[in-house]
């Protein structure tokens, strides 16, 4: 209970996916034992990384276990199994990475999968591993391996959640991207228009918005500059201001 009510304060409070993976991390470490360094690894892209770590202990031997593609937390992120090393001297699953991970002196590992729900089955599938590291040997006893299966559990969900809100974050950002490019290019438009029917000396030229747009695409190609930019570029040069995006409303807004 604990550990939700820390979580849901994390996802409250912080700002950004980063920020929030850090917390986790670090709320990991301190539910699952006093002295215990947590790392968080992750695939998104389809190379595995660490996302957030509680300490540069963390990091590094995640970091080990990246250059030998070997360990632990490789295993269960892809395996969905949970894997225990009570003692890294004896060596006897990865004696490699036991080995640096010892001389790091790390004595004992635990590391959890972290599963999300799969988007077209009742399944769970890994996205990731929750990576917990001693100083001690075997640190991670039967009540220590209960909370941090626990807390991988409520972890799971709180991610899920927490990528959804960076992703919609992302989708909104792109989204004022393409209506400030669309804006600079309308009052882009506009000055051109002005500017052409100014232009004419003693008689009345009307310039049409297909024209203006003629007119700075064949600007665009001759400067070889791209056409939001120059767009931007005229905007600025006469307002002395940067372009800004229209209002933007949240969809939901309109519904409340």
């Amino acid at each position: 209970m604990e550990a939700c009510l820390e979580l849901q304060d994390a996802l409250l409070n912080t700002h950004g996916i980063d920020e929030f993976l850090g917390a986790v991390a670090r709320i990991a470490a301190r539910q699952v034992g006093a002295g215990v360094s947590c790392g968080m690894t992750m695939r998104p892209n389809g190379r595995s990384f660490t996302v957030a770590c509680s300490d540069s202990t963390a990091a590094e031997v995640d970091e080990i276990q990246y250059r030998l593609d070997a360990g632990p937390c490789l295993h269960a992120m892809r395996s969905g199994e949970l894997v225990s090393i009570p003692d890294t001297a004896e060596r006897t699953r990865w004696p490699e990475f036991e080995a640096e991970a010892a001389a790091a002196g790390i004595k004992s590992c635990l590391a959890v999968p972290l599963a999300a729900p799969a988007k077209e089955s009742d399944e769970s599938r890994p996205v990731g591993a929750l990576n917990l590291y001693a100083r001690t040997v075997r640190a991670f006893g039967p009540a220590q391996i209960d909370r941090a299966k626990s807390f991988a559990e409520t972890a799971s969900g709180a991610l899920t959640l927490a990528r959804r809100f960076a992703r919609y974050a992302d989708m909104n950002d792109q989204l004022r991207a393409s209506l400030t490019s669309r804006s600079a290019i309308d009052q882009a438009l506009g000055i051109i228009m002005g500017r052409e029917q100014a232009g004419a000396v003693g008689a009345r030229r009307h310039c049409t918005q297909a024209r203006a747009f003629e007119l700075l695409r064949a600007a665009s190609q001759n400067t070889n500059t791209k056409l939001q930019d120059l767009a931007r570029a005229i905007v600025t040069s006469v307002t002395g201001e940067p372009v800004q995006p229209p209002p933007f409303q949240d969809p939901r807004d309109a519904i409340a």
